[in-house]
């Protein structure tokens, strides 16, 4: 056992280095642009040529754009953007909803003279802030793909155990406020806990992964995931609206279970999760009349990570859809 004050003196070590740490990061430049989008700043980054513009909105509390945006690149131009909390972006004091997230990357991309078209690409929750986003400026939007997309009949109606599930989630968002101001998270980051956890992670670039680590280790990090949960419920009604998109061409894709079984998915209702997905997708491809599914079977819910090709594919056959229609 080791003695309170060893302990103490230990948590006040490790939360200086958080504090130098992150000073010391802060006087680097970030790797794009900071952009006012009024009452806070958005950090986009652009790479590659040719239109439509690829623009990728992230899952609850990613930042995976940064991983695929050399492969997407090779397409054409790619924009990803921290939404407000995450990455280099300010906090921001509006609610973290799809309905204030759709209006600031609008403005955003407006500022930034990011000129139409668009293909969207939505990840997870992002899924719900580019359907609202193509319903809200169809005009600007000529293509959709959703990874593992969320739909609001399911996430609306989730039986008690998958509620449950959610709290779980949040009570560790907010644990994690407590770990990152404590320097607890970068110290598992330096050990390399991150890439223990996901082994896929090391087939990215460095400069990605430092990227992405770098948000994680920060509270408004943290902070910003537990407020978008907390506000998935208003976010699933908001986007109620854009139940028809109309012909406009989307790739779905559907990963074989949200987790991967393993021994810890024992102790929670992943046959209750895969269900509630199933009845999503099945949902999601009602979004358009030009909808086509793919699967990545080999995937968990993060199919940016473990199968990150198969989002690189969907957004080319977007633009083979784009371009044979002209």
């Amino acid at each position: 056992m080791v003695p309170n004050s060893i302990q103490v003196l230990l948590l006040v070590a490790t939360t200086l280095y958080q504090a130098i740490a992150s000073w010391l990061e802060d006087r680097q430049s970030p790797p794009g642009q900071l952009i006012d989008v009024g009452q806070c700043r958005l950090h986009l980054y652009i790479a590659g040529e040719g239109s439509p513009t690829i623009v990728l909105d992230h899952s609850l509390g990613g930042l995976e754009g940064y991983f695929l945006i050399e492969e997407l690149s090779k397409l054409a131009r790619v924009c990803i953007y921290d939404r407000a909390g995450y990455g280099w972006s300010d906090h921001s004091p509006h609610p973290r909803s799809s309905h204030q997230i759709v209006k600031e990357l609008d403005t955003l991309l407006v500022q930034a003279e990011i000129e139409p078209p668009y293909i969207l690409v939505g990840n997870s929750f992002g899924s719900y802030n580019v359907r609202l986003y193509a319903y809200l400026f169809p005009e600007k939007v000529v293509g959709i793909v959703l990874t593992d997309g969320l739909h609001e009949t399911g996430m609306l109606k989730m039986p008690m155990p998958l509620q449950a599930l959610k709290l779980f989630f949040i009570s560790g968002f907010l644990m994690s406020i407590l770990g990152s101001i404590l320097g607890i998270i970068r110290l598992l980051r330096v050990v390399g806990v991150f890439e223990l956890l996901k082994p896929e992670l090391r087939h990215f670039s460095q400069d990605s992964l430092n990227w992405v680590k770098r948000s994680f280790c920060r509270s408004k990090h943290w902070i910003t995931m537990s407020r978008e949960m907390m506000n998935l419920g208003k976010s699933a009604r908001q986007v109620s609206i854009a139940k028809q998109l109309g012909t406009v061409p989307i790739v779905s894709i559907k990963s074989g279970s949200f987790f991967k079984p393993s021994l810890w998915t024992t102790v929670i209702p992943l046959n209750g999760v895969n269900r509630l997905r199933e009845k999503m997708h099945v949902e999601l491809c009602k979004l358009s009349t030009n909808c086509l599914q793919v699967e990545a079977s080999e995937s968990g819910h993060f199919v940016w990570i473990d199968q990150p090709d198969i989002i690189v594919d969907a957004v080319s056959t977007v633009l083979n859809k784009i371009n044979s229609s002209r």
